[in-house]
């Protein structure tokens, strides 16, 4: 294929970090690119590079044959290149058709070129297949739609390389097909891509070759045909990664925790409407679902920092099961382990030692206090065990906490939930509640977290993982359920369900085919 982008030589620093390492690439007309790598890879360096948020210290790109100024994003839009973020920049409260021209023209000169904009939006929403409705509200639409307008937005602007960033994350298996025969298309047509995923069996589909970063180089090229996911992994860690091995429970045993017609205040756009939920010990239960419908408030409910307006919720903390109390302290001590959705904003404090975050939810219990003063030296000897016994890697105990990577972060905040005082009461958890707890990870981390909580579940904890992963989901669910608009279905065994039938589910599709009605 004839090159369409060459990054030669390309080299950033931050301070004595080397994020990018003489990386070079080529991406050829009507290819794509996947390009692959752990968290601190270099990925997200190399694309600011590209897309021009970041001035590389050495090195050149072309675009076209011709030479692309460093710096400056408004001639990497000019050169034909775009960009589809994971997290969409749409604003609800305007129509499609505006959100696709906001930037292209002056404020004053919207309106008036509206029939211009209109006409455009529609000539390339057909010639690569993406239906499209102009005057929707983007608030009205479903995420697969909103996503097709972020592609559209950058088609509209002329782009003919076109970069996307964990583009199915928060898709349904059938929106996931969609973006795939949009791709095909959009490659028919003469585009080129470069995809950015975690997911490496869509890497593989989708791509026609992949680059892989680790340490700041790039340590692999091949073409896609013939590449395994091991390969992909091994290349991405640098030794052969095993996934978790899904093992059916073996020890099922009573009800921990139970939800009966339960909602939440009406008018809040993240709320449960009439969920019914069992969660027994030795089990896992995995919730699907894209973000949104219910999920958040669901999590944070069983965590005692949102309440219910109606419905019975029970806990059984081994002595019978008593009303579940809206406090945090009271299930922290009583055996509920947390690990949040938002590990930044919610999980840590970044400012604060790991020593001090190891024993924040605990921090007023007689392991760590006495009256108004905190024992320093046990704090920190706990500290220290979770350190040890979870590998968080990263400075030790006075590091401060925003200095770990997502990975080290995570394994301390799973520390910190799984890892009970000494002298505790509760030595291990009752209940966990795991709301996305892989999210943003890379393949080593995602296998040890996913390892630890089937050692949980193994060890008695009953489990609840919510995720918009649906390969983790499948992987680690012994009963699965999904939510959509604050809804629960019920939470049937596994191999009930298919991916298929989870796809329907999480956009509100009931399906009649046989294997979804199995145990109904």
């Amino acid at each position: 294929m004839t090159p369409v982008l060459r990054l030669q030589g390309i080299t950033k620093r931050f301070g004595p970090l080397v994020a990018n390492d003489d990386i070079s690439l080529t991406l050829g007309g009507g290819e794509v690119l996947a390009l692959l790598g752990e968290n601190g890879a270099g990925k997200s360096t190399l694309v600011s590079i590209l897309f021009g948020h970041y001035v590389a210290d050495e090195g050149s790109i072309e675009v076209f044959g011709q030479s692309l100024p460093p710096g400056n994003p408004r001639a990497a839009l000019a050169a034909g290149i775009g960009m589809v973020h994971q997290h969409f920049t749409l604003a609800d409260n305007l129509t499609v058709l505006e959100n696709v021209m906001m930037g292209t023209e002056p404020l004053w000169r919207l309106l008036s070129r509206q029939a211009e904009g209109r006409a455009r939006l529609l000539e390339v929403a057909q010639k690569f297949g993406l239906p499209v409705q102009p005057d929707v509200r983007i608030g009205s639409l479903s995420v697969g739609e909103r996503q097709r307008v972020e592609i559209l937005k950058a088609l509209y602007r002329g782009a003919r390389i076109l970069i996307l960033d964990e583009p199915t994350a928060v898709l349904t298996p059938q929106e996931s097909e969609a973006l795939f025969d949009t791709l095909s298309q959009m490659v028919a047509q003469g585009l080129s891509i470069i995809f950015i995923s975690h997911k490496l069996g869509e890497v593989l589909r989708v791509s026609h070759r992949v680059a892989v970063l680790r340490g700041g180089k790039l340590v692999a090229e091949a073409p896609a045909e013939g590449t395994t996911q091991a390969q992909l992994a091994q290349w991405m860690v640098g030794h052969a990664v095993e996934a978790p091995q899904r093992r059916p429970a073996r020890n099922v045993g009573g009800i921990v925790c139970e939800l009966a017609g339960v909602s939440t205040p009406a008018g809040v756009r993240d709320r449960l409407d009439n969920v019914s939920l069992r969660l027994r010990a030795g089990e896992i239960v995995a919730i699907a679902g894209v973000s949104g419908n219910g999920q958040v408030a669901l999590a944070d409910l069983l965590c005692g920092v949102r309440r219910a307006t109606s419905g019975d919720m029970l806990f059984d903390t081994g002595s019978g099961p008593d009303a579940l109390p809206s406090s945090p302290a009271w299930l922290v001590t009583h055996g509920v382990a947390r690990i949040p959705e938002d590990r930044h904003a919610v999980g840590v404090v970044g400012d604060l030692p790991v020593w001090e975050n190891a024993v924040s939810e605990r921090l007023r219990t007689a392991a760590f206090s006495k009256s108004l003063w905190v024992r320093r030296a046990a704090a920190r000897r706990h500290a220290q065990r979770v350190i040890e016994a979870f590998d968080v890697r990263g400075g030790g105990p006075l590091a401060a906490a925003r200095s770990l990577s997502g990975g080290n972060m995570q394994k301390l905040i799973l520390g910190r939930a799984l890892l009970a005082p000494e002298g505790s009461r509760v030595t291990t958890p009752r209940l966990i509640v795991a709301h996305q707890p892989t999210w943003g990870l890379d393949i080593g981390a995602v296998s040890y977290v996913q390892q630890q909580l089937i050692a949980a579940r193994d060890a008695g904890a009953a489990v609840l993982v919510i995720s918009d992963d649906l390969d983790e989901v499948m992987a680690l669910g012994d009963r699965i359920a999904v939510m959509h608009t604050g809804q629960l279905t019920e939470a049937k065994p596994a191999e009930d369900w298919t991916r298929e039938s989870i796809g329907l589910a999480m956009a509100g599709v009931e399906d009649h085919s046989p294997a979804a009605g199995a145990s109904a």
